[in-house]
């Protein structure tokens, strides 16, 4: 999975570059997302603009380490869904789950 990462003053913004996040993919996911957690910036944006696809189990994932990041005390949101990931969230129930926002720049704030 290639992910770029750009580390702000208050947050560190991931952008998947991968078009298809498979489920073997998700330990990976999980690994590259919750380093934050260890770090004195916890807060994650999580850009998916790239992404057309997601598997049911890293869908799962990314809603796991959301929780784990609110349970830190940390902000995880995600940004920038593409159509086609937005509407197999929402039909897999899991949209409603996630702090998603429209652009970077919504998520920033």
């Amino acid at each position: 999975m290639e992910v770029k990462i750009d580390t702000k003053e208050k947050f560190h913004q991931f952008h998947v570059i991968t078009p298809d996040i498979s489920a073997n993919m998700a330990g990976e996911l999980r690994s590259v997302l919750t380093k934050p957690l260890q770090a004195a910036i916890k807060n994650v944006i999580l850009e998916m603009g790239s992404v057309t696809r997601i598997s049911p189990e890293a869908a799962e994932e990314i809603v796991r380490i959301q929780q784990e990041f609110y349970e830190n005390e940390a902000s995880f949101v995600i940004c920038c869904l593409t159509a086609p990931v937005e509407q197999f969230l929402e039909e897999a129930s899991l949209l409603e789950m996630m702090n998603v926002t429209p652009t970077g720049s919504e998520a920033m704030d």
